[in-house]
Formats: structure tokens, sequence, C-alpha cells
């Protein structure tokens, strides 16, 4: 067993120089490597998934456990560099033992293999995000619009703001530590949401829309909280001009391309019509979705954003069947890694009381967890002027935080404005939020079909007892 960056530190934790690693001689174990990483990955996203689906659990769970059980929480074997402390990989132990590779080399293999399995897993997540764009309904999501802003302001402001005052009030906590605390509370994961809405096949749904665009909305006014908490961590104050880029860019940009789009759209299919190379419907789909993803990440949104306006707009096309069709496959083979290492960086050994070092974090976490829950299932009795809708669906469907809690986590920490049981108490409310909304929303969906399978079969049975009357 060896610890990567054992023996590679140079005094003041400076980083050794890798020039004399030949980058040539390194790319055949790199992609190794790679190789190897997506063999456990696949493993565990399926071995995960099966599982969950025969316990009739959302297989989005299973991928997010299959995840943690390959990640720094047990096997070690799908792990990330992450600044100067010491990491252990498995796989690298393996590869060191095949290769005889040098530690500065191995170093180097490491961290290209990281970021090569980062990248995948954030085009994963645009994939996914693209995806759901086209089995989304663009004009019901217009028609839902007013209650889906409804639903992600509460669903921002009630948890920060309780997140923050019961910091301050009950930890005595520090106001910007507390402030930090609270924005991490705000976001929703509409990756994990969306996933599981498709495979309960709902997202069609009048309660589906109604999440997915305030889990959009949401995941705009969580860039701008990061943003000025981030501000405010750094100097003490708030920068009201890139509060105000963000709001002014992020408006602009969802009913800008959207609009375009919907104007380009028919040029568009007439282009791909007029085109005879293999796989012209998709490839120029991913071009325009990816053009938007850039747009998105460019001016500092999310290009998740991007990906899905791009799919809400070819949605509206005649191609919408043929691309839903072609863009499986892809989502299959990408989707996976996205929420496999989002289990991998999750680390549970935060959660284990026995250790002295985290039952303050433990006690803080469970005050949150709380308020991340509460906060966000009230959002769904917000909804107003829909008759027969489930209200208790959509809030849970806001509930999880997944990666998007966790940039908060890393953002706070690495600012150095979280304290350590802080910190650890934000990890363990992203787990939790992550972990039990599948299964909740699952419960919370069934019950619905219950319900109206119910009241559907009393007229039914009405109807026989008068003909045999």
């Amino acid at each position: 067993m060896i610890n990567l960056f054992s023996g590679t530190l140079l005094p003041g934790n400076a980083m050794p120089l890798l020039a004399e690693v030949n980058e040539a001689e390194l790319g055949p174990f790199v992609l190794a490597s790679v190789l190897l990483s997506l063999i456990v990955i696949y493993l565990a996203a399926k071995l995960g998934g099966e599982l969950c689906a025969r316990v009739n659990l959302p297989s989005v769970l299973g991928e997010l456990v299959g995840g943690v059980i390959v990640g720094v929480s047990a096997l070690n074997l799908v792990v990330f560099p992450e600044g100067a402390e010491p990491v252990h990989s498995a796989l690298m132990d393996f590869l060191q033992l095949t290769a005889h590779l040098e530690p500065d080399a191995l170093l180097a293999i490491f961290k290209s293999q990281s970021e090569v399995i980062s990248v995948l897993a954030e085009i994963g997540v645009v994939i996914l995000l693209f995806e759901i764009g086209l089995e989304s309904d663009l004009k019901e999501l217009i028609r839902v619009g007013p209650q889906a802003a409804v639903v992600a302001i509460v669903g921002v402001v009630v948890p920060f703001v309780a997140g923050t005052v019961g910091l301050i009030a009950f930890f005595n906590v520090a106001t910007i530590p507390a402030i930090f605390a609270g924005a991490a509370l705000t976001a929703t994961s509409i990756g994990i949401t969306a996933k599981v809405l498709a495979e309960l096949q709902t997202l069609s749904s009048r309660e589906g829309q109604i999440i997915i665009g305030a889990a959009v909305l949401d995941d705009v006014l969580g860039i701008i909280v990061l943003a000025v908490v981030a501000s405010l961590a750094k100097t003490g104050e708030i920068e009201i001009t890139n509060v105000i880029f963000l709001i002014i860019g992020a408006a602009v940009f969802l009913v800008g391309s959207i609009l375009i789009g919907r104007l380009l759209s028919p040029f568009f299919v007439m282009v791909v019509d007029q085109m005879q190379t293999r796989g012209q419907v998709l490839i120029s789909s991913l071009i325009f979705a990816f053009v938007l993803s850039y747009i998105a990440a460019a001016i500092q949104l999310e290009a998740i954003l991007g990906a899905f306006a791009a799919g809400l707009i070819l949605a509206e096309t005649t191609k919408r069947k043929e691309l839903e069709e072609q863009i499986s496959p892809i989502a299959d083979m990408l989707v996976p890694v996205f929420f496999v290492t989002v289990g991998a960086h999750t680390d549970i050994s935060v959660l284990n009381p026995l250790n002295p070092d985290n039952r303050e974090g433990l006690i803080i976490a469970s005050f949150l967890v709380i308020v991340a829950i509460i906060g966000k299932v009230i959002t769904g009795f917000t909804v107003f002027g829909q008759e027969d809708i489930n209200r208790l669906a959509i809030g849970v469907g806001m509930i999880p935080r997944g990666e998007v809690g966790l940039v908060f986590a890393g953002v706070g920490a690495a600012s150095g404005v979280l304290s350590e049981s802080l910190d650890a108490a934000i990890i363990v409310m992203v787990i939790f939020t992550t972990f039990v909304a599948p299964p909740l929303l699952r419960v919370v969906f069934n019950q619905d079909d219950d319900s109206d399978s119910g009241a559907n079969a009393e007229p039914s049975q009405a109807m026989a007892q008068a003909s045999t009357d």
C-alpha cells in the first residue's frame, strides 16, 4: 500500500516538478488507469442499480451507494487527489504493482486519470440535463412557470434564513460561517431528482414539470447565493455589481436562448434533413447543446442550464423522437459516471459518532438535515391555482442537494470560513438529503397513484352495481 503524495512534497508544501516525466511514455498508463476506473464505475453502477431495482428503489440510489462503496469511504478504488493531503488509491497500487512506476510518474498518472474521470462525469450530467430537456414540455413548463418560481424562491429563502438564524441562535456560530452553511441549504440537485422522475415516468406530469422548473430556477438562485457568500467570505463585503451581473445574465440567457432557439429550430431541421452523413441528427444536436452549455459556463452559470435549454428547444422540433432514441445509449454510458463519482466523493466517516471529533458536527448536522428537509417540503404547499396536485411530491422532489451541496462545502472549506465541525455537518446534510430523496419520491408518487386508482375504482364499482340492478 502506498500514499501517492508520500515522499513527493517539498518543503513549504510545494509540489515537485514533473517536467522530467515523459508525457508520451505515461500516455498508455493514463489510458490504462482511466479504463480501470471506468470498469469499476460501471460495475458499481450496474450492481447497485440492479439491487435497488429489485427491491423497488430508484436505480440512481444504487449508483450513489455503489459510488460510496468504491470511493473514499470503503474500497478506495475511485478517489480523487484534493489538496496536499495524502490520498490512497487502490487502483494506483495495482498500477504500481504491475508497471513498477516511479512515485512522481505515478502521481502524474493519478492526477491525469482523476481529471479525465471528473470531466467525463461533468459531460455525463450535461447529457442527462439535455435528455431531461428533450423529455420535458416547454409549453407545460411555461404554464407552470409562476408556480415553479414560487416553489424555487420559497425553497431558497426558507432554508437559508432558518439555517443561518438557527446556527447563530442555537449553536453560537459566527455570522459569516452561519451564512455560508445556510447558503448550502438552498440549491436543489436537479440531476438526481430528474433521473428519479424519469425512472418513475412522472417527468411530464404537472408535479414533474413544476419540480424541474423550480429546480432549474433553484440552481440559478443557488449560483447567485454562492457568489454572494463566497465574496462575503473573501472580502467581508458583498460585490453588488457581481450579483447584478449574475441575475441579469441568468435571465437573459434562459429567456434569450429559448426564444432565439425556437426561431432558429426550423432552420436546424432543414440543415439536418439535407445532411447525408451518419449520425447527422445526434451530432448536430450535441453541437447545439454544447454551444449553449459553453455560453452558460462562460457567463458564470452552470453548463447544465445550457444543456437543459437546448433539450427544451429541440423537443419542439420534428426530430424529438429520433433524437431521444439516439441520445439514450450515450446517456446510459456517461450518466452513471456522474452519479458514481458523486458517491465516491462522499466520505461517510463523518457520520461515525464513536469519533469524538464528529460529535459536534453530527449535532449541528441533525439541525441542518431537519431544516433542509422541512425547508423544501413546505415549498410544495405554496403551489397555487392547481387542483388535485400532489404537493408533497413537489416538496420531496426539491430535497436532494447532491453535488450542489458538495460544491458549497468545498468552496467554504477552501476559503477557511468553515470550521471542521461545520464542514462535516454540511457534508452529512448533503449525504442524508441525497440518499433519502429517491426512495421518498417513489413512495409519495406511488401513494398518489394508489389514491387515483382507488378514486377511479369507486365509480367503476357503482356503475357495475347499477348495471346489476
